[in-house]
């Protein structure tokens, strides 16, 4: 199993290996106020944890899941990559979710191991030694705490000589001496990772990702930068995972901050001069409430992407004006696309506002309606993608893929419009559409609206049932710090910009709203606010 450098073309774990090579000493993956690995360090340990879990029965085709906290970053990647090394497909777990929704996606995903820090080692062999047959494969634990590891694991000691249930091993324990060059081959056809969707609406759906479809971005030999890209995404997210080799590839160190903080991303914007920043919504509006945010130095920021949703087109503009020189967009894709992606040009984002983008080549994008025919440029349908002969699918759901992908396009759920150029619009999720009264009402269009308002720190509008009209619209409102604004101020507001049917008649305000990692709007909750007698009118 151990051999030569792998080809450039085989893996995006490859291209790890290869600048190992070429640049031993450069910094590959940095932990904002925190530790980092250096490219020859990062492959080698990569290589010894591979050489662990072969050694504890991991092989090609398996899965290993990857449950570990944000400030335990560098072993995060550590593992994603030891995982590709072996063959095997990563199955990334947000460490925030609760002991039953982890044990749906492993026993989902038929992961044989799982590399996990905190209660999510207790978790797993609780659940195991509990008896449920649904997660009958996991047979390896690695316990890769870093606060308190050795106190943990003696403690869990005991399972390791049970015969039935997983074996539990440290992190340490699970590498070996040998750092050199390891991998078990693999095609394009393998799996590389199961990525479980966002889940806004429901359980989410594991999307199997091979390595043929795994980037946009190719391996390459880069010249050395030594610049950074900045991100605060989830390591378990699709953007967050895009972040471990994409940067690489350019020639850029990938900047992690975890959790995302304002004030000191701003402080190391300023400090570290990062030449790339990755943002979702959330936190741009952070970040413009900030009190620092309208004279910090941010002039590195040549490219100031946003993902994830809809940033309302006055937020652009602040982070334009900002970031004069910079490329600022508010980008488009999902996991199920894959490397389908749409991408605005430089200065088009303040020329059209709200649009997101057009998409890479060879990627194609069209907006159907109900019958999946074409609509005309600047009507609204459903949004469709395509990138001929990568197209994903759900992990052992035919399904759920049957339903998704339709003749190669897949069926985003997004509902949106392309101008006469092809830029694309989005309007938002095709259910949260608000028909009130026979009128079709776009909650993304509404949001942006009451975004503009400065008091308004952030924002999520529903439908909500109606007796008379069949739904009514209503706006969960986040006040920005120090701001006491009411319902009627902000109806007041929307009026001078949108038609009367379209302003929400029911407003309530929080502290924050609630959102899942990726940074998307959890809106069957916010609907359920309005359930009762709670919701202010």
């Amino acid at each position: 199993m151990s051999g030569s450098t792998p080809s450039p073309s085989a893996t995006q774990v490859a291209q790890l290996a290869a600048m190992a090579e070429l640049y031993p000493d450069e910094v590959g993956y940095r932990v904002v106020d925190g530790g980092h690995l250096t490219f020859a360090e990062w492959e080698a340990q990569a290589n010894r944890l591979a050489r662990g879990l072969v050694a504890a029965g991991v092989g090609h085709g398996d899965r290993v899941a990857i449950g570990l906290n944000g400030v335990n970053a560098l072993r995060w990647v550590t593992a994603y990559a030891a995982t590709h090394k072996v063959g095997a497909a990563a199955v990334p777990i947000d460490p925030r979710l609760a002991p039953p929704e982890v044990a749906h996606m492993l026993a989902h995903a038929r992961a044989v191991a799982i590399v996990a820090d905190e209660e999510r080692v207790d978790s797993a062999l609780s659940s195991v030694a509990q008896g449920r047959d649904h997660l009958a494969a996991l047979s390896l634990v690695v316990d890769a705490s870093i606060t308190g590891a050795e106190g943990a694991s003696d403690a869990r000691r005991g399972y390791r000589d049970r015969r039935a249930g997983p074996r539990c091993m440290r992190w340490d324990e699970m590498l070996a001496d040998d750092g050199s060059a390891f991998q078990v081959a693999v095609d394009d056809d393998d799996l590389s990772e199961i990525l479980f969707t966002s889940g806004t609406t429901g359980h989410p759906k594991g999307v199997a990702v091979r390595h043929g479809n795994a980037s946009s971005v190719p391996n390459s030999t880069p010249s050395w930068s030594g610049g950074l890209w900045l991100h605060a995404s989830p390591l378990a997210t699709f953007a967050g995972i895009t972040f471990i080799y994409t940067p690489m590839k350019l020639g850029l160190t990938s900047a992690y901050q975890s959790p995302f903080d304002a004030g000191r991303w701003l402080g190391f914007v300023e400090s570290e001069r990062p030449m790339a920043v990755f943002l979702v919504p959330a936190m741009v509006q952070l970040l413009l409430g900030h009190p620092r945010f309208d004279r910090a130095d941010l002039s590195s920021i040549q490219i100031c992407s946003v993902g994830s949703a809809p940033l309302a087109p006055a937020a652009i503009d602040r982070l334009q004006e900002r970031m004069p020189d910079a490329l600022v967009s508010n980008n488009y894709g999902m996991t199920e696309a894959g490397s389908v992606y749409c991408l605005m040009p430089k200065g088009e984002a303040v020329r059209r506002p709200g649009s997101v983008g057009k998409p890479l080549p060879p990627a194609e994008v069209r907006c159907v309606d109900g019958d999946g025919q074409a609509v005309p440029p600047g009507t609204y349908g459903e949004v469709r993608l395509r990138i001929p002969g990568r197209q994903r699918e759900y992990f052992d759901d035919p399904a759920a893929t049957a339903e998704a992908w339709v003749d190669g396009w897949l069926r985003t759920g997004d509902i949106g419009r392309l101008d006469e150029d092809g830029y694309l619009y989005i309007g938002g999720r095709a259910k949260d559409v608000i028909i009130r009264g026979g009128s079709n009402i776009y909650a993304v269009d509404v949001e942006h609206v009451i975004l503009s308002h400065p008091g308004v720190a952030d924002v999520a509008v529903v439908g909500i049932p109606h007796e008379v009209l069949g739904e009514d619209v209503a706006a969960v409102v986040a006040l920005r710090t120090g701001q006491e604004v009411e319902g009627e101020e902000l109806r007041q507001h929307c009026l001078v910009s949108l038609a009367g049917y379209k302003v929400p008649r029911r407003w309530e305000f929080v502290a924050e709203l609630p959102r899942n990692p990726a940074g998307k709007v959890l809106k069957n909750e916010v609907r359920a606010r309005f359930v009762g007698d709670g919701a202010h009118r």
